[in-house]
């Protein structure tokens, strides 16, 4: 008696399945860093409203390429403008700090310098477009 033999097979039909299982097993236990970034509350933006705002109401914070901070008249260490800051701030409530930098600043002071400003509790800020 000479019969065919038949050759084995592994079954593929539960292949899919396994692979959804798979996908949906992955996507549940993989977690995605969010990158915090500054956290600033913008104010709305209006068209053609400008508004006028007195020159001694106004705290320039200039810093240039080499991280030097230049606040109002006087440069100052970055450990200085807290204090300042609180200061003129206490002096006039309406004050707005406008925080202004060189393109080539680093970044990292730049972050320092508005954590600062935080510390100081500096109601109103503007970061002002670098030239």
């Amino acid at each position: 008696m000479a019969g065919k033999r038949s050759e084995p097979e592994i079954p593929t039909a539960s292949m899919a399945d396994i692979a959804f299982l798979l996908i949906i097993f992955f996507l549940v236990t993989t977690s995605f860093n969010q990158e915090m970034g500054i956290g600033l509350t913008l104010p709305p933006v209006t068209e053609g409203a400008e508004l006028q705002v007195r020159k001694k109401n106004i705290l320039n914070i200039w810093v240039n390429a080499a991280g030097e901070i230049l606040l109002g008249e006087e440069i100052v260490s970055l450990q200085q403008v807290e204090r300042e800051v609180r200061r003129r701030v206490a002096e006039n409530p309406l004050l707005i700090v406008s925080l202004k930098a060189d393109r080539e600043t680093d970044y990292d002071i730049f972050v320092q310098i508005l954590d600062q400003l935080q510390k100081a509790e500096t109601p109103k800020i503007s970061l002002a477009e670098p030239d």
